[in-house]
């Protein structure tokens, strides 16, 4: 979510292996602490251009994501981690979820971890099918044309049709322009204030144009 895209260095093999296995037994002994159920426990790195929204943002974009994807619907976070973990925590049973992240903490998600660089947008694993998700919530990391198109590649890919964009609102016509999105009158809002203002962007009639999501 800033300007700048450098790159950052990726874990070896056995480095990411033993990275998770760790995160694996701090899980295991959260489960031990809250009976099992499942809070969201990582937090954000802003050498990652990670900005988590704060808990009334999460909740509202995680229940309208549900709400889009319908009964037994499929969601895709794409660099969206934190909405992610949101949905993990309501623990809901008529949806299933998958997070595709540059950040390989979150491999401790098992399978539903989606290693992801937006720079290679179609890099895909082959068990994520064309047009296999009810809906895609993206969250580019960066506010630059070229993560915003490439991220694009990648929503359109996954999507059966339903998008929802979180990105800034100098993005706006970029948004229109690789994905036929429209802004949405709810603003969400992080945990820190940021320099630039956020905002939503759907390309269907969603619950984020109203006071209140059914």
């Amino acid at each position: 979510m800033s300007d700048s895209d450098d790159d950052v260095p990726q874990l070896s093999t056995e480095a990411l292996a033993a990275l998770q296995e760790f995160y694996i037994e701090q899980q295991q002994k959260e489960d031990v602490k809250t009976g099992g159920k499942y809070f969201g426990s990582i937090e954000e790195n802003w050498q990652l251009s990670q900005f988590w929204y704060d808990t009334e943002t999460a909740l509202r974009l995680a229940n309208e994501a549900v709400r889009a994807a319908g009964r037994n619907g499929k969601i895709a976070c794409v660099s969206a981690p934190s909405i992610y973990q949101k949905l993990k925590e309501l623990n809901y049973k008529d949806f299933s979820a998958c997070v595709l992240e540059y950040d390989q903490r979150f491999s401790v998600h098992g399978t539903d971890y989606v290693f992801y660089d937006y720079k290679n947008p179609l890099n895909l694993p082959a068990n994520l099918a064309a047009h296999s998700f009810d809906i895609v919530l993206a969250d580019p990391p960066y506010l630059s044309e070229e993560c915003l198109r490439k991220t694009a590649e990648t929503i359109k890919y996954l999507t059966k049709g339903k998008i929802l964009l979180c990105t800034g609102s100098v993005m706006e016509e970029y948004a229109a322009k690789f994905l036929g999105v429209k802004m949405c009158k709810f603003i969400p809002k992080h945990t820190r204030n940021l320099a630039n203002e956020f905002r939503c962007y759907t390309n269907y009639d969603s619950g984020l144009d109203f006071d209140c999501v059914s």
